[in-house]
């Protein structure tokens, strides 16, 4: 038996197929954050029935939440002399042209924790500065006092001649035992400084999130586990957490290959892709079977130098959360309800309206067999939440306003489809 699960923003979702491939059971359960490898290996048993597979695929969107969330721990960078600010620096490209209030993200790395050691490459890899190993020993220390989880050693054209880079990491395991350590000459070794650098910072600071969620995944799962990767592969756990940074767009990249191999089943080979999940919405153009593919892309305002599914992504989930904004005009995502409190027909505290309450106000979802009957949808619960939130402020009734939620939604997934 082989199985499949993927943990979204609201629910987890797992399949199970024997050696023929044929599909022998499903099972679909509410995503735990923020423990959220507790629905995972929930949703494995269920469907191992008290067998044990011979192996898990999955999705998951640790890395993305832990990026977005800032839910990592404290990381340094090394950098060359006179190059600690390349984070804070950034480059001369704006979001938004004419925003004038638009801010850059905060570096992942502290400045305090940007430390510089003398060094220099040329750009074609010939060493104009030896490494001074002294201060490499110095940083090192610093960064145990400042308990660090890991380190991310950026030198300048570190891709043309690693040598200066791998000598650091050897003195920094030496003197930082546990500690992971991140070189720019492995992660991305490819020009342009601040990309570079960044796809680094962010190895490193998913390195201890996801090792820790994929150690204790496969200890547990009892069977050995494959990680979806942003690009639509697969990676053994172990080397997944110490590829963090490739598996950002982890779940939404394995809807994209599902899609395509059901199309070419079927003899289509151009399509769009569809993935509505609780969230968010994704959507991706495959051209003669094969999904487009990016080198590089941007997640929470960091540039990533890996290959990455080409995605479109809008806030549009069953969970997305609908209001009247300031203006009087209804707005629907891109906050959404997640898994906890999930939206107001779940009955778990949730208050406010989403697409999913909408749909089962209008009659698109049965309230008695949701879920298979696991989770009985609360009819009065969305009727106030959608009341109070939607029709009361636009005063129109209450099904005009579940009506209007779903175009809103369904509007927002055309858009991103066209």
């Amino acid at each position: 038996m082989r199985i499949g699960v993927d943990v979204g923003g609201t629910f987890t979702d797992g399949v199970a197929v024997d050696e023929r491939g044929h599909v022998v059971a499903r099972r679909k359960e509410p995503s735990t954050p923020p423990a959220i490898e507790e629905g995972a290996l929930a949703v494995v048993a269920a469907l191992a029935a008290g067998g044990r597979p011979d192996l898990v695929v999955h999705g998951t969107t640790v890395a993305t939440n832990a990026l977005i969330e800032r839910g990592y721990g404290r990381i340094g960078l090394l950098a060359t002399e006179g190059f600690r600010d390349v984070l804070a620096i950034g480059s001369m490209q704006r979001p938004d042209l004419y925003d004038v209030w638009q801010r850059k993200p905060e570096p992942i790395v502290p400045r305090r924790l940007r430390l510089e050691v003398p060094e220099r490459m040329t750009p074609e890899g010939r060493i104009l500065r030896p490494l001074d190993e002294g201060a490499v020993a110095r940083a090192a220390r610093r960064f145990r006092r400042e308990r660090v989880e890991a380190v991310a050693v950026c030198f300048l054209f570190s891709y043309a001649n690693p040598v200066h880079e791998r000598r650091a990491a050897t003195i920094l395991r030496r003197l930082l035992p546990g500690v992971e350590v991140a070189l720019s000459s492995e992660v991305a070794p490819m020009i342009r400084e601040f990309p570079r650098t960044s796809t680094t910072a962010v190895n490193a600071a998913l390195r201890p999130v996801a090792a820790r969620y994929l150690r204790g995944l496969a200890r547990r799962a009892g069977a050995p586990v494959l990680v979806m990767q942003s690009n639509g592969g697969v990676l053994p756990a172990g080397e997944a957490a110490r590829r963090a940074h490739e598996l950002l767009v982890s779940g939404p990249a394995g809807g994209v290959v599902g899609a395509t191999v059901f199309a070419a089943a079927g003899g289509v080979r151009d399509l769009v892709t569809m993935d509505m999940g609780g969230t968010s919405f994704d959507t991706c153009l495959v051209l003669d079977g094969r999904p487009r593919v990016r080198g590089a892309s941007e997640v929470a305002g960091w540039p990533i130098l890996a290959p990455a599914v080409d995605l479109v992504t809008v806030g549009a989930g069953g969970g997305s959360l609908a209001r009247v904004d300031a203006g009087g005009a209804l707005r629907v995502g891109p906050r959404s309800a997640g898994a906890v409190p999930g939206p107001a027909c779940y009955g778990r505290g949730g208050t406010l309206p989403t697409v999913t309450d909408a749909n089962l106000l209008i009659g698109r979802l049965d309230p008695e067999r949701f879920l298979g009957g696991r989770l009985p949808l609360d009819v009065e619960a969305a009727a106030r939440a959608v009341h109070d939130h939607v029709a009361r402020p636009l005063d129109v009734p209450l099904e005009a306003a579940a009506h209007a939620v779903v175009e809103v939604a369904s509007a927002t997934m055309a858009r991103a489809l066209r």
